[in-house]
């Protein structure tokens, strides 16, 4: 016979051994918890300190100093032959006329030296400037006008707090005799920080207060135009095809080994495949959205191809069975019973593959869109830039005032990411259909 009290002491410490394993696991629950939870924390401290660097950079970028001169416009320097002729008022020396205003409000400065000076205080866009109020109305020529012209970068700075003017002369861009003017002008209400709209309406310049993102954005969505009009639907049908009517062979296992393949070629390999197919081959214009457009398609095939398997994937069976068992055809349940259902995940999958385009820089800067654009583009054939690519460039400039117009470019940019992150979760929302 089993003798009670040792049953009693072995089935006690068998309890006991549960217990201690259970509190072994629920700490290491606990742990583990704690863990994910600090991994998630770190994430988004590393994000939070991220974006503040970004935007407390680059918000000054959408405020610039511009400076109010009173502009003498003598029509004998503008139209000495009183003809209003648009060649001859587009001809003018407007710099000349900017160049007296100056003068006229600081009558002490007389040496070559200062008056360069002088003359920098303002942009070498407010000869444009005054060029365009007179286009627009030539009854001005002989009176004297009021005008906004952008500061230089430099006195931009300087008004934002990037420059120090306490600090050494010799370590300043700015030396205490410009400082001076500067102070008067302020005074005098001359000087104010207004918003940049030639940030949003004009492209790419040489001189930071004038340079803006329009050409940059416009190049984007022209070649994103071309990519989502090529990807989506060769994707789509390339899914369609896979998933619902290729026979599964060797053949068609290869296929699909080759599209998960070049879902994770580096970028820079499609865009060494454009420069030599697209370019070297079909002698397509380089700088081009339509070119870029055709590279970016090759970069997202593959995603768009797997994302649209996926959602093919996920409609339940029953869908076809009971479309075939009423007489539909197999094309006709794909197009009118699967491809409906699965459509919010194609389409989720695409906008998913446009914003990873979105971002790229490498392929496009194989393929000459890297080139100096300050025209605004028109259409896909003219020559573009990218705002990826514009970042970049701007990057890599030496001047303080670009610094900020890279980090604002950067939060418009994010922004653009956002806007088709939102569009592909109201999408889902509104297409899906949960079983």
């Amino acid at each position: 016979m089993t003798n009670p009290t040792k049953a009693s002491t072995e089935g006690a410490s068998s309890f006991a051994r549960v217990q201690a394993g259970m509190a072994r696991r629920r700490a290491a629950e606990r742990r583990f918890k704690l863990l994910g939870r600090a991994a998630v924390g770190i994430g988004l401290l590393f994000l939070a300190v991220l974006l503040t660097s970004i935007v407390s950079r680059g918000y000054t970028a959408f405020w610039q100093t511009e400076m109010r001169l009173d502009v003498v416009l003598v029509a004998d320097e503008i139209d000495p032959e009183g003809t209003r002729l648009v060649d001859t008022l587009h001809k003018a020396d407007y710099s000349a006329l900017i160049k007296q205003s100056l003068r006229d409000m600081f009558p002490e400065v007389s040496s070559r030296r200062d008056r360069f000076a002088l003359y920098g205080l303002v942009s070498n866009g407010a000869a444009f400037d005054l060029r365009d109020r007179v286009m627009a109305d030539p009854s001005l020529i002989g009176t004297t006008v009021s005008l906004w012209v952008p500061a230089d970068d430099d006195v931009d700075m300087l008004m934002k707090g990037h420059i120090d003017r306490e600090g050494p002369e010799a370590d300043r861009r700015i030396k205490d005799t410009t400082l001076g003017w500067i102070d008067q002008l302020e005074a005098d209400g001359r000087l104010a920080l207004r918003f940049n709209t030639a940030f949003f309406t004009k492209g790419d310049s040489r001189d930071p207060e004038l340079a803006g993102i329009r050409g940059a954005l416009m190049g984007t969505i022209f070649t994103l135009v071309v990519t989502l009009a090529l990807s989506f639907p060769l994707g789509v049908a390339a899914a369609v095809y896979l998933e619902e009517f290729a026979p599964k062979n060797r053949w068609t296992d290869l296929i699909e080994v080759n599209i998960n393949n070049l879902a994770a070629v580096p970028s820079i390999v499609f865009g060494l495949l454009g420069l030599a197919v697209f370019i070297n081959v079909f002698g397509l214009p380089r700088s081009a959205p339509l070119l870029g457009g055709l590279v970016l398609t090759l970069m997202t095939l593959p995603t768009i191809i797997i994302a649209s398997r996926a959602a093919l994937k996920s409609v339940p069976p029953s869908i076809r069975d009971a479309a075939l068992g009423i007489g539909a055809s197999p094309m006709q349940a794909t197009l009118f019973h699967v491809i409906p259902l699965a459509l919010p995940g194609m389409l989720t999958g695409t906008i998913i593959g446009m914003a990873q385009a979105l971002g790229e820089t490498a392929p496009l800067l194989m393929i000459g869109m890297v080139a100096f654009i300050a025209d605004v583009p028109q259409g896909v054939f003219d020559p573009a830039t990218a705002l990826p690519v514009q970042i970049y460039l701007w990057a890599d400039s030496p001047e303080r005032a670009f610094v900020e117009r890279t980090s604002a470019a950067i939060m418009v940019l994010l922004a653009f990411l956002a806007l088709m992150n939102l569009v592909a979760v109201l999408l889902r929302k509104r297409f899906e259909r949960r079983w």
